[in-house]
């Protein structure tokens, strides 16, 4: 719940402060896919996961979770996905190597270490940080998880938005 920087507007001479009472320990993981096919519009596909403290130990995505988000990505989108990951040590657990062995609809790629600027989702956190997340104190874990989902859910229904981060990569997609 630590508060993202963007810039005000105040008096001169006054800067504006907000108080917070205290950190919080507790984490909010998000994993997403930037969906994309030649002549559909462009789709995000997410999944919050909320650290309570009890799950198996972990404050993040497991390898699990993300098979999870990759079965429900595949009965929404209806067809073969191929996926391309960044280079995050999850995803390349054996379990979900073994899972995307095992599925014929799902091939994977790997984005080239340290290069987030290939990677369409860091443009959908941008968007997130530097809007619905800006200039904002979360009062509760609840109020932080109902910021992101509306601020996710706008960007979900605007595909020009995913276009763009889509965009920033130059990377393109050859119909096959």
């Amino acid at each position: 719940m630590t508060l993202p920087h963007a810039k005000t507007w105040s008096q001169r001479g006054r800067t504006p402060a907000v108080r917070v009472r205290g950190r919080c320990r507790r984490r909010i993981s998000i994993a997403a896919l930037t969906c994309c096919k030649p002549s559909h519009r462009s789709r995000l596909i997410y999944r919050p996961r909320r650290d309570d403290g009890r799950r198996d130990g972990r404050k993040s995505f497991s390898w699990r979770d993300y098979r999870g988000l990759l079965i429900a990505a595949h009965q929404q989108l209806g067809g073969p996905i191929v996926l391309i990951w960044d280079n995050l040590n999850v995803h390349k657990a054996a379990g979900l190597r073994e899972f995307a062995a095992s599925r014929e609809w799902l091939t994977i790629y790997y984005l080239p270490p340290y290069a987030p600027a290939l990677n369409p989702v860091e443009g959908v956190w941008s968007l997130l940080r530097r809007g619905w997340l800006s200039n904002v104190a979360f009062s509760t874990p609840e109020h932080l998880v109902e910021r992101i989902r509306r601020g996710l859910r706008h960007i979900q229904y605007r595909s020009d938005l995913i276009e763009g981060c889509l965009t920033e990569t130059r990377l393109t997609i050859r119909p096959t």
